[in-house]
């Protein structure tokens, strides 16, 4: 009767689904909604510091693809792109523009206001 209990945790610790972590569900959020992703890096742009955009932008990196294949396709340097996205990273209008459209996405000047200087 032992072994038959034992089985039947392992059976039951099977069908209990492996936890993820905030980060995880972040980038997979981003990856199957592209729309998601563009309202996620607006708030972020919105409402956020330097800081919070370059992890941001990390996160945005693994979901559509990695920092090699943005590289690549924003015509950028992957270990420049690596050190770009880096906590102390400060990326350039030009390879935020590439990387935006690496992504599928652009940046836009929106008012945010109608009395706003």
């Amino acid at each position: 009767m032992r072994a038959a209990a034992l089985k039947s945790k392992a059976k039951a610790a099977r069908k209990v689904p492996s936890s993820r972590s905030h980060e995880e569900a972040t980038v997979e959020s981003l990856r199957k909604d592209p729309r998601f992703a563009a309202e996620y890096l607006n708030a972020v742009l919105t409402d956020g510091d330097q800081e919070e955009l370059m992890v941001a932008l990390r996160y945005m990196a693994r979901a559509f693809g990695g920092v090699p294949k943005l590289a690549e396709n924003a015509n950028l340097n992957a270990t420049t792109l690596y050190r770009t996205l880096s906590p102390k990273g400060n990326p350039e209008l030009r390879s935020m523009t590439s990387l935006l459209k690496a992504m599928g996405m652009r940046l836009a000047v929106q008012p945010i206001g109608k009395n706003a200087h």
